[in-house]
């Protein structure tokens, strides 16, 4: 009997996360109307001041166009307002803050200011995505204001630098995006945007019974979220003003009970028929072309969540004829909860960090300015607003964006190094700050891409204001940050590491907690219908809260080990409390149809809730935490 052969089949090792991170780029199409957006602002500004004899003025202006440019991402007009105003309002104060100081106070006291805001604006930036822009402009803008040697007050140069930002915001909300769905162009984020919750819903529908189910239900979870956040911007008005507008309300409004109906059903296990999911996407089409509905396909009432799913297409159906609809079923937090997430565990941890790179920086690069290091150099800022993009984890784990800064570094300032030899000045440079400019939205796909446009840009400014080529030192600079970012990261810090994410989890399992007692209260029966609204508010809060623990996880579990360990066991307590939500919601649909929880769901919450105890000394969640088990 001959032997079997066999064949050897060799296996790539996986990457480490940390490493499979850097190499990790953003996919999806080019955002022309971004690109735009970033051709026609800090280019033109730099030219308009260049003209009128106000270059320094002129460079201001383009740094902050620059840094609205990396913020202006997809989304609705409104949300773009906050987004990008709220950061260049922290910037115009970084820079009078930083003006001023450096004119009036020696190195010693300088430092410890620029430390002191670097304590501010770290805890600050565990607020949310906004405040952390917030932040980071803070910081940057404080850096130029103290170390660009400009010979404008600190106040214009404040002005110059919200003009820069404004001008790009002005442009976000007068350009029509190319390409938009029919109807008012100034609401095609928010069209878009609840359009991809209907599709959402249908593709978790088409999910059910399969292993994407989860997946697909957690896509439908950041749609829910991009939709709310679209249609919450600011305004002048307390309510949506135009019909239009209160339109996309009702719409999105509409939505949450199918978006229930729908996970209740992939919770169950059972595949669906296609007819379940051909009413959601109608509802899709009907939002982006801004047009009725038409007849909708009704799936089987076979089911409490069938029939829960019937009902909310009915509802649907009507909400679409109407303009009326404002709440949007989100729970603004107050003055206290802001303060409580910015001086808590992970508002603590993220301020010292910050606070001690920041600080460290700018005294290393005080202590080099003063001893001549830089020669004819006089731009010691470079370190320390360096060190705020290093030290920030919302661009990525830390040794991803030591790696991707340095790389980027290097390749634009030989990049610089060749225009700078060819071009003509400064007509060539200002034309490359535009270039650059128009790049910006596209290079946010990968840090290093961007690392690099950005140096270009910034090399441009400073030659145009008067200073000789720079790309040796812009390289020995960074590269210097980045050692020292990577320092401090490793560095023990007071209180337990992984703040940021226990506090994630935390908030997630309160906002749990508070779903699932509203549900147990039986208020949502068929007798209780009042009170669906509020359940619905309380299950985004869930969803919403689940979502950002998840980011931060996943972002802490792609550091390297010495880092990573301090987080282990924070996904699987996550991926509990995920299937606790989706059951809650099961059951509150059940609940909804038949007035009692059946053996399965009460059977189910239980288990999850002994999981949950027993995990949540191992990941440090709070006390409060066990609340959560109840009876049921």
């Amino acid at each position: 009997m001959s032997p079997r052969s066999t064949i050897a089949v060799r296996t790539l090792p996986a990457l480490p996360p940390w490493l499979a991170h850097t190499l990790r780029a953003q996919r999806g199409p080019v955002p022309w109307s971004a690109v735009v957006r970033g051709a026609l602002a800090a280019g033109p500004l730099l030219l308009t001041a260049v003209l009128v004899g106000h270059t320094s003025l002129g460079v201001v202006a383009a740094i902050a166009a620059m840094l609205a440019g990396i913020n202006d991402r997809p989304g609705s007009r409104r949300t773009a307002v906050r987004r990008l105003g709220a950061p260049a309002l922290a910037g115009a104060a970084g820079v009078l803050v930083g003006t001023y100081a450096g004119d009036h106070v020696g190195a010693v006291v300088l430092t410890l200011v620029l430390t002191a805001l670097g304590l501010l604006a770290g805890a600050m930036s565990a607020i949310g995505p906004v405040a952390s822009g917030g932040g980071t402009q803070l910081l940057v803008a404080a850096a130029i204001g103290a170390g660009m040697p400009l010979p404008d007050s600190g106040w214009a140069r404040a002005l110059a630098f919200l003009s820069g930002a404004g001008w790009l915001i002005v442009l976000r909300l007068a350009l029509p995006t190319p390409g938009a769905p029919a109807g008012d162009f100034r609401f095609d984020g928010e069209r878009a945007a609840v359009a991809a919750v209907y599709e959402a819903v249908a593709s978790l529908l088409d999910a059910a019974g399969t292993e994407h189910a989860t997946a697909r239900r957690a896509a439908l979870t950041a749609a829910l979220d991009q939709a709310q956040d679209a249609l919450a911007g600011p305004r002048l008005r307390r309510y949506a003003s135009s019909a239009a507008e209160r339109r996309l309300h009702a719409q999105y409004a509409a939505a949450l009970p199918l978006a229930e109906a729908a996970t209740a059903l992939a919770w169950a296990g059972e595949p669906l028929g296609g007819r379940a999911a051909e009413g959601p996407r109608r509802l899709a089409a009907a939002v982006r072309e801004s047009a009725a509905t038409g007849p909708l396909p009704a799936p089987a009432r076979s089911a409490p969540a069938l029939r829960a799913l019937d009902d909310a297409l009915l509802q649907a159906a009507h909400a679409f004829d109407q303009d009326g609809g404002s709440d949007l079923h989100t729970r603004r937090r107050s003055a206290r909860d802001l303060l409580r997430t910015a001086f808590g565990a992970g508002g603590r941890e993220y301020g010292l960090r910050v606070a001690l790179c920041f600080g460290a920086s700018a005294a290393i690069a005080q202590a080099l300015h003063h001893s001549h290091w830089y020669g004819q150099h006089t731009h010691w800022y470079w370190l320390p607003a360096t060190a705020v993009f290093l030290v920030k984890p919302d661009l990525g784990p830390l040794v991803s964006r030591v790696l991707c800064r340095a790389a980027g570094t290097v390749l634009g300032a030989l990049l610089f190094a060749g225009f700078a030899a060819v071009l003509p000045h400064p007509q060539g440079l200002v034309a490359l700050v535009a270039v650059c400019g128009a790049l910006i939205p596209v290079s946010t796909r990968h840090f290093a891409a961007q690392t690099a446009v950005v140096t270009l840009l910034v090399l441009s400014l400073v030659m145009v204001v008067g200073e000789p080529q720079a790309s040796v030192g812009r390289i020995g600079e960074t590269l210097l940050a980045c050692a020292l970012v990577l320092i401090v990261g490793h560095l023990p810090m007071p209180g337990e590491r992984g703040g940021h994410v226990r506090a994630r989890l935390a908030s997630a399992a309160v906002a749990a907690h508070a779903y699932l007692e509203h549900v147990l209260d039986g208020k949502d029966g068929p007798d209780g219908s009042g009170d669906r609204a509020a359940r619905w508010t309380l299950r985004r809060d869930a969803y919403r809260a689940l979502s950002e623990a998840r980011a931060a996880i996943a972002l802490s579990a792609a550091e390297l080990p010495a880092l990573a360990r301090h987080t282990e066991g924070t996904d699987e307590v996550a991926a509990l409390l995920e299937r606790l939500v989706d059951t809650i919601t099961a059951a509150a649909v059940h609940l909804d149809d038949t007035g009692r929880l059946d053996r399965r769901h009460s059977d189910r919450l239980t288990e999850l809730l002994g999981e949950l105890a027993a995990h949540r000394e191992r990941v440090g969640l709070p006390p409060g935490v066990t609340g959560l088990v109840v009876a049921v």
